[in-house]
This record gives structure tokens, C-alpha cells and sequence, in this order.
């Protein structure tokens, strides 16, 4: 074979060896494996249309309510709490001044409240629970306010990941496919040294056998 074409043999042999090691390709393609089986079960087709459905069905209109429990809202909502404590302190008030009006005990005019008026009766009765109730549902919103305000620039910054996903399902799929990714060095690295070796067996094998036949035929015999 021309000695020209051997070198040229040689030197992309070489270059099949030396670069993917010189580029870190080993490295990088586990990497890259490492990121397709992690993201492998979140990208089968039935994951992310699960996804784009809480996306779609759960979160863009919670984004709609959220703006409702804004601070301005609590402080409104505070107020009517302040109003609880003021009708369950008239209501103490109530049933007495009923019975001295109607000239009944109170037992009477609360077994009349019952008879008559059954709703204002239980609703009465049940304040001191419907304000500890609403109380803690205003707690729990003022610790979240700001959460709350965050919701609707969350759902704009998540919505280009929910595309992306539903749009590169398939690609992600044909990757997927490939052989794994930390094979990949071999494929290079291996005809790499195939053509190392055949080039640098045709242009130094003679040299190589002529040197050992030389150094066999110069050694000295003993007497």
C-alpha cells in the first residue's frame, strides 16, 4: 500500500482515539444517558398528558381565584370577622330582651326562636364555632398572601415547559431509541485503533521484522 495513504490512515486512526477522549466524550455521553433515564418516566407519552392536564384543568384556574385572596381582600375579610364578635355579643343580648318584650322566660322565647325561626336560631347558636372556623381560614390566607400572588407569573413561566414537553414527545422517543450513549466513545475509539494498527503494521512491521531478524542473525555463537 502507498506509504502516503498509510500515513493518512494512520493520522485519522489517531485522530478517532485522541479526540473523544481529548473532548471528554466519555464523560459527557454518561452524562447524557443519565439524563434520558431521568427523564424517561416523565416523558412517556401518558405522563405528560397527565401533566398538561393538571397544567390545563387544575392550576390555570386556580390562577383565576388566587387574585381573590389578595391582601386588600384579607383586610376586608378581617373586618367582617370583627363583625362576628359584635353579633355574638348582641346575640347574648338577644333572648332577653325578647323575653322581657313578650313577657316569657328566655327558655321560652329560645323554644320559640326554634319553633319559628329554626335557621336564625342554629345560627345563633353556632357564632362562637363560625367565627373560630373563619378565623383560622383567614390565618392560613394571611400566611399565604404572598404565595398566592405569585400563582398567576408561575403558571406564565411554566406553561412554555408544558409545551415543550407535549411538543418533543416523540423526539424524546427516537433518542430514547439509540443505543446507550456511553457506547458511543467506542464507536469511535475502536476503528480508531483498528486503523492505528493497520496502518502502523504496514508502515513499520518491515522495519520491526527486519531489525529482529538483523539482531537474531548478529548474535554471537558460543564455542
Amino acid at each position: 500500500m502507498n506509504r502516503k495513504l498509510l500515513w493518512a490512515v494512520l493520522a485519522i486512526g489517531l485522530a478517532l482515539v485522541i479526540a473523544p477522549l481529548a473532548l471528554g466524550l466519555p464523560g459527557k455521553a454518561a452524562a447524557g444517558q443519565r439524563m434520558l433515564n431521568g427523564f424517561q418516566p416523565i416523558m412517556q407519552p401518558d405522563q405528560v398528558t397527565t401533566t398538561a392536564r393538571y397544567y390545563n384543568d387544575v392550576f390555570v384556574p386556580l390562577g383565576t381565584v388566587t387574585p381573590m385572596l389578595s391582601a386588600q381582600n384579607l383586610a376586608k375579610f378581617q373586618a367582617y370577622l370583627k363583625g362576628f364578635g359584635g353579633m355574638q355579643t348582641d346575640a347574648a343580648k338577644l333572648v332577653p330582651l325578647l323575653a322581657q318584650a313578650l313577657h316569657m322566660t328566655p327558655v321560652q322565647v329560645q323554644a320559640l326562636m326554634a319553633g319559628q325561626l329554626p335557621a336564625m336560631a342554629a345560627m345563633l347558636q353556632n357564632l362562637p364555632k363560625m367565627q373560630r372556623d373563619f378565623g383560622g381560614l383567614l390565618g392560613t390566607m394571611q400566611q399565604n398572601v404572598g404565595i398566592f400572588g405569585q400563582v398567576p407569573a408561575g403558571l406564565t413561566y411554566y406553561k412554555p415547559l408544558v409545551t415543550t414537553m407535549q411538543a418533543n414527545v416523540d423526539n424524546y422517543k427516537q433518542v430514547n431509541s439509540l443505543p446507550d450513549f456511553r457506547l458511543f466513545t467506542f464507536f469511535f475509539v475502536v476503528p480508531g485503533a483498528l486503523l492505528v494498527l493497520l496502518a502502523g503494521g504496514g508502515l513499520f512491521g518491515g522495519r520491526l521484522t527486519n531489525r529482529i531478524a538483523f539482531h537474531h542473525h548478529a548474535r554471537p555463537t558460543l564455542a
